[in-house]
């Protein structure tokens, strides 16, 4: 749970308020590749992501790491639920776990996920959320 936690902490250091993250946004730094954050699901307790980096290929688009990401709004939680099941990222591969190894695969997908989300502080991605606005407010 502390690997969670600790993910939960780094991803306030991208989105100041976790409920309300864009639908879509994307993070451009002089440094980094634009990161590109999706929130796939929302429901009172829990905000489901998608978060990666998109990389021109012959065939097209390519998301690369490609992590869903699942907060956990009333516990202050936030766990990598899935990404991409190989690297095309030589650096990434070393994530990667053998078939039947689920303890090892969520172990390396939250341990990815922590180091990507410091890196990303790092180099200044930050995505606004937004307020919805109160009912006769203007």
């Amino acid at each position: 749970m502390h690997l969670y936690e600790s993910n939960f902490l780094r991803l306030h250091w991208l989105v100041e308020d976790l409920h309300y993250l864009p639908d879509e946004a994307c993070s451009r730094t002089v440094s980094d590749l634009p990161l590109h954050l999706t929130v796939l699901d929302r429901s009172r307790y829990t905000t489901t992501l998608r978060l990666t980096y998109l990389f021109e290929d012959a065939a097209g688009l390519v998301a690369d790491p490609d992590l869903s990401i699942r907060i956990y709004h009333d516990a202050g939680l936030a766990e990598a639920m899935g990404c991409r099941s190989q690297h095309l990222h030589r650096a990434l591969r070393a994530f990667d776990a053998g078939p039947g190894e689920e303890l090892n695969r969520r172990w390396g997908r939250n341990n990815m996920l922590n180091k990507w989300l410091e890196y990303c502080a790092d180099h200044g991605h930050r995505f606004r959320g937004r307020r919805p606005v109160a009912a006769g407010a203007g």
